[in-house]
């Protein structure tokens, strides 16, 4: 197990977005299952994923995107059930979130022991969720059966989510174990709505129409 990443060009896949090919699907959740990082198109730009019990997924995501140890990572969950094991949720932000997903939203939330402890912030114990729509991501996690542990790929210096497969692999050939490319993606990242304080605090303004929130 956790025999990705050995410095080797990432494998290209190429999915076709609505019907996702089963055999192709079943070598993503092989990779992510031995311990690859892939980088996959949602409907809010690409991302970084990784199994949820990778020991080296976060450390690798840090170092591409060079985040400190304060960086909200994600858990993208195939549904509301999944993600309602994953985080707390009293009844206003049970309704106002289940009512925007599944969506280009992520949403900050305390997290429950299942969560990894690395992965939560280390002062807040807080995790962002969130639950996207595109046939490719359901597939992927219907697929391994359990959240994807995530991150926007957002490059170092800049502000904009990548959206291109080559454009991805040209720039992190090296450093992931895979690409995936299905011809769609989201062009803006989430909207990321802070929900720890019991009260909506929309601190990035992104695909999702963040009025709701507001």
């Amino acid at each position: 197990m956790w025999q990705y990443y050995r410095g080797e060009m990432a494998l290209y896949l190429d999915i076709h977005p609505a019907n996702p090919q089963p055999r192709l699907i079943s070598k993503v959740g092989d990779i992510l299952r031995d311990g690859g990082l892939v980088a996959y198109p949602t409907d809010s730009g690409y991302a970084l994923g990784a199994a949820l019990d990778n020991p080296d997924a976060l450390d690798r995501i840090r170092s591409i995107r060079k985040l400190d140890d304060k960086h909200h990572f994600t858990l993208v969950c195939k549904d509301f059930a999944q993600l309602g094991h994953f985080v707390y949720l009293d009844n206003a932000e049970f309704r106002a979130i289940k009512a925007a997903t599944p969506g280009p939203y992520t949403f900050i939330l305390r997290a429950t022991p299942e969560v990894p402890r690395r992965m939560a912030h280390p002062k807040k114990k807080t995790v962002g969720v969130r639950i996207p729509a595109t046939p490719l991501v359901q597939a992927m996690l219907a697929e391994i059966g359990e959240p994807i542990l995530s991150s926007s790929l957002i490059l170092p210096g800049t502000t904009d989510v990548l959206t291109e497969g080559w454009t991805v692999k040209e720039e992190l050939d090296h450093v992931v174990d895979a690409v995936i490319d299905t011809g769609e993606c989201g062009l803006e990242p989430t909207t990321v709505v802070d929900w720890t304080t019991g009260e909506p605090e929309v601190v990035r303004v992104g695909a999702g129409d963040p009025s709701r929130f507001e």
